[in-house]
């Protein structure tokens, strides 16, 4: 199994839009980051997790030409804004790509996409995605590429955020804390992805880094990889500051488990 991160930035992406400070201004390319998104390969099968605004550059850096599966965290803009990119997997299939997310945010995908879940054609010498919802119920186990996956369920202010534990692999974005459920589903884990935003003060809907840190050891994973982080944090200043095991992500990282 193979992860990808393909964006590894928050919600503003960095550089962020009219910024002097030094990390937006960076020459490091690891402080390039476009909002987080990545891909999980089994074999010759591939699961998109979100879909950002930047899909199509990301897709395209990553040298992917195609999908079979995509799971949706949740339906923020910086997750979900990039799905219309996906047409073009539908095109080439002639298929319906399947995409997994929590019953309670499959009525916001289909009002903010009704385009692509209305069953009508394209106007003839056009496209749109071909996409097809998978709910599924909290607690609920899914299949995804030919193998179980557990839905991970994290508070994001009044949000639930559905991270997912497949293999050896749990990936956790947009979450505050690790609820008991949540740690279990974790348990033996090797790789563990985690957000964070940047170090000191406390934010009301994500991980800061010393809580992802505390929530890191709690879990126990043999390398945790840090993403969805701000342009208050530079790539090698927050290498050089975390503990051994854990390291941040960056757009383009592959891990292989």
């Amino acid at each position: 199994m193979k992860l990808t991160f393909l964006g590894s930035g928050t919600s503003f992406g960095v550089p962020v839009i009219g910024c002097g400070c030094r990390v937006c201004h960076s020459a490091d390319p690891r402080d390039r980051r476009t909002r987080s998104g990545a891909l999980v390969e089994v074999g010759d099968r591939s699961l998109l997790i979100d879909a950002p605004p930047e899909l199509r550059l990301q897709l395209v850096a990553a040298g992917v030409s195609r999908l079979d599966e995509v799971w949706i965290t949740h339906p923020h803009a910086d997750h979900v804004h990039g799905l219309d990119d996906l047409r073009i997997f539908s095109v080439r299939s002639g298929r319906d790509l399947p995409v997994h997310l929590a019953e309670e945010h499959a009525g916001e995908i289909r009002r903010r996409f009704s385009y692509a879940f209305d069953g009508t054609p394209a106007h003839s010498g056009t496209t749109k995605p071909q996409l097809r919802l998978h709910p599924f119920a909290p607690g609920a186990e899914v299949r995804v590429l030919d193998r179980p996956v557990r839905p991970l369920p994290v508070p994001h202010g009044s949000m639930t955020v559905y991270g997912l534990r497949v293999g050896s692999l749990g990936y956790v974005t947009d979450g505050k804390r690790l609820p008991p459920p949540v740690l279990e589903s974790l348990r033996g884990v090797k790789v563990l992805v985690l957000n964070a935003l940047w170090w000191g003060d406390p934010h009301p809907t994500h991980f800061n880094v010393e809580e992802a840190i505390e929530a890191a050891r709690t879990v126990g994973a043999e390398r945790t990889f840090l993403t969805h982080l701000t342009h208050r944090v530079g790539h090698a200043e927050l290498a050089a500051r975390l503990p051994d095991g854990i390291e941040p992500a960056h757009d383009g990282l592959v891990v292989d488990l």
